[in-house]
This record gives structure tokens, C-alpha cells and sequence, in this order.
């Protein structure tokens, strides 16, 4: 299995690459194997902040629906237009298919809010 080197990984399979004070979220190719081919991504959470380990949305494939977990705390600043119509791409090409843009914060608990 290929895990490119210049990302950072979950144990939930989503991987993370940082750029500054943003970071993209994906999922892995291991993630998008187990869920099958991917019809629909529901990502609600665009400009919320959410918390390491929180939901930020769902991913529904043929076999099942799955949540996903942010491996960092930020605020999602955009959602990846290309996968809104075309969620497939996530399947032929999972480490260049970023699903959310995050922007980072140094919030770490719910009270911080």
C-alpha cells in the first residue's frame, strides 16, 4: 500500500498535510478501499470550528456510511469543489484529493469556544 511520505496519518485513516497556518484533510486509501465506491460526501461543517477527533462530516459509499474525524482543530474554510460532483475522485486518487481546507487555531477544548 502506497503512504506518501510527506503526509501525516490517523488511526480513523484520515491523512493531513500542513501548509503554514492551514492544513488539507483526506482520507486514506486504505479508508477509501474498505468503503467502496464513494456516491455522495455530506460536509456541513464549512466555516465551524471543530475539535481534534470531532465529526466534521459523513462520507457515503455503496457499502456503508462512515463519519469523518478531523485530526486537528481549526475551522473548515472551504470544502474541495471538484469532489461536491465528482466524489469518485476520492477514489481514484485519495492522497490528491483533499477534502476539507482547514484553518489552524490553537483551541484545544470546548470551553475555549
Amino acid at each position: 500500500m502506497n503512504f506518501p511520505s510527506t503526509l501525516l496519518y490517523t488511526q480513523d485513516h484520515e491523512w493531513i498535510s500542513f501548509e503554514h497556518q492551514y492544513a488539507l484533510v483526506g482520507i486514506t486509501d486504505f479508508a477509501q478501499k474498505e468503503l467502496g465506491d464513494i456516491v455522495y460526501l455530506d460536509i456541513p461543517t464549512l466555516n465551524k470550528i471543530i475539535l481534534t477527533a470531532g465529526v466534521f462530516g459523513t462520507v457515503e459509499a455503496v457499502k456503508t456510511v462512515s463519519d469523518l474525524f478531523m485530526p486537528v482543530t481549526g475551522k473548515i474554510i472551504a470544502v474541495n469543489p471538484l469532489i461536491d460532483k465528482n466524489p469518485q475522485l476520492i477514489n481514484q486518487e485519495p492522497y490528491q484529493t483533499w477534502m476539507v481546507k482547514v484553518l489552524l487555531t490553537l483551541r484545544t477544548t470546548k470551553k475555549d469556544y
